[in-house]
């Protein structure tokens, strides 16, 4: 099945309300979307760094370089799927989301925006990007979707990534041994992967892996107000950490943007952060970089750890310059014991079959997919007549606004009513 992320109302409202005021959607209404920025940390760890000299893989649908939020972020690429580009940038998937998804991520983890105030910045905006394109579900080739993850992380650790973006999912709390060698790889390059903890709206209530493998940073997502995303986050006791996951916008491939929701955007902006505190601390192990984000976080009422906002809400400022002591194991995790522990009874498995088409029912799925949301939102979209801005806004503004209107109408005859009798008097 697919991971899709709910609340196309609520998106769709919060987009017209911030382009009522000039009636077409430009870059610099993009950027005052961007509320993360200034929220979580980010604009106060740009005063040490912006993420220079950090390099950060993301493995999804492909990453197209040649919009103008990401000019000169993308550095390098590769395709594992064999049906994408030779440089991992042409963006595959079954339709316009799915192809968009990469693109989407990599411009919240390094946009470069399109001006100083106008266009996606993103949360290390001089971060370099690596693009591996994997095709997942019926965009697949002949190879398998776990073949083309464990391929992508061995090639983003041979190509100099110090820090690996996932936002997707297998849907099932175990993977592929072929993994077990492929995240071993990067976790001996003292490499950091930061993993979406999966979208709840589309019936994945679990963390499922890569999420759920021991050493790996998990996201899970959370609304403006810093609540847990019911639709938007999966729940599991290996959260680290939780990051914006609605009213997220992104660039599209092509050019113009889209806002969206699902943990498949929280796992950027903690890629981002990461890349941060890289840039900042390059002396650091990535178990040291990873204990910052956590330890720095702002906790949430409860237990800490919680099985939904992990050690609390990221905090990029702090996580850059706060005193957090050394550690010498990863925080999240030490796969390597896990492996010695769960896989000596192991026995060889064939390989599951690509995932079915979207639509399919919960649990489907055993093999890799792209989170995203279950309906992105075009600026242009709102603008015009559509059964889509129909029913997500307009019908819903149009009856909220009119018993509004019946209200106010009810009070200024109800207070003239009295007013009327109070002269009688």
């Amino acid at each position: 099945m697919k991971s899709w992320g709910r609340g196309g109302v609520a998106i769709a409202a919060g987009v017209v309300l911030a382009l009522s005021a000039g009636g077409v959607a430009h870059a610099d209404q993009v950027r005052d979307l961007e509320y993360w920025l200034n929220d979580y940390g980010f604009s106060q760890a740009w005063q040490t760094t912006k993420g220079a000299g950090v390099t950060v893989a993301v493995i999804d649908t492909g990453v197209d370089g040649s919009v103008p939020d990401l000019a000169g972020a993308v550095v390098g690429g590769t395709d594992v799927s064999g049906v994408g580009a030779a440089n991992g940038q042409k963006p595959l998937g079954g339709d316009a989301d799915s192809s968009s998804h990469g693109t989407w991520v990599a411009s919240l983890l390094a946009g470069r925006g399109t001006g100083a105030d106008s266009g996606v910045l993103g949360a290390a905006p001089e971060a370099s990007i690596l693009t591996a394109s994997v095709a997942l579900g019926t965009s697949a080739g002949s190879i398998s979707s776990d073949d083309q993850i464990a391929s992508a992380v061995r090639w983003a650790v041979d190509n100099g990534a110090t820090v690996i973006n996932m936002s997707l999912t297998r849907n099932t709390l175990d993977w592929p041994v072929s993994w077990d060698d492929a995240f071993q790889y990067a976790f001996s390059h003292d490499v950091v992967i930061v993993a979406a903890a999966g979208n709840r709206g589309s019936g994945t209530t679990e963390v499922g892996a890569p999420a759920t493998i021991p050493g790996v940073l998990t996201v899970a997502g959370v609304d403006r107000s810093g609540k847990a995303s019911f639709d938007a986050s999966s729940q599991g006791i290996t959260i680290g950490v939780s990051a914006p996951s609605e009213q997220l916008v992104g660039a599209n491939p092509g050019g113009g943007y889209v806002q969206w929701a699902g943990t498949s955007g929280a796992a950027p902006l903690v890629s981002g952060a990461v890349a941060l505190v890289r840039a900042a601390h390059p002396e650091l192990k990535a178990a040291d970089v990873i204990e910052r984000i956590i330890k720095t976080a702002r906790p949430v009422a409860g237990a800490v750890p919680s099985p939904i906002y992990g050690f609390g809400l990221l905090n990029a400022g702090a996580a850059v310059t706060a005193s957090v002591p050394h550690v010498t194991a990863n925080p999240m995790g030490d796969l390597t014991e896990w492996i010695r522990i769960h896989r000596r009874a192991a026995v060889p498995v064939t390989p599951a079959p690509n995932a079915p088409a979207p639509g399919g029912g919960a649990g489907a799925s055993a093999t890799p997919q792209a989170l995203a949301p279950d309906r992105s939102v075009r600026f242009d979209q709102l603008l015009w007549p559509s059964w889509n801005a129909l029913t997500t806004f307009w019908l819903p503004f149009s009856v909220i606004a009119g018993f509004l209107a019946l209200a106010a109408l009810g009070g200024v005859g109800a207070w003239r009513h009295f007013r009327r009798t109070a002269r009688r008097e």
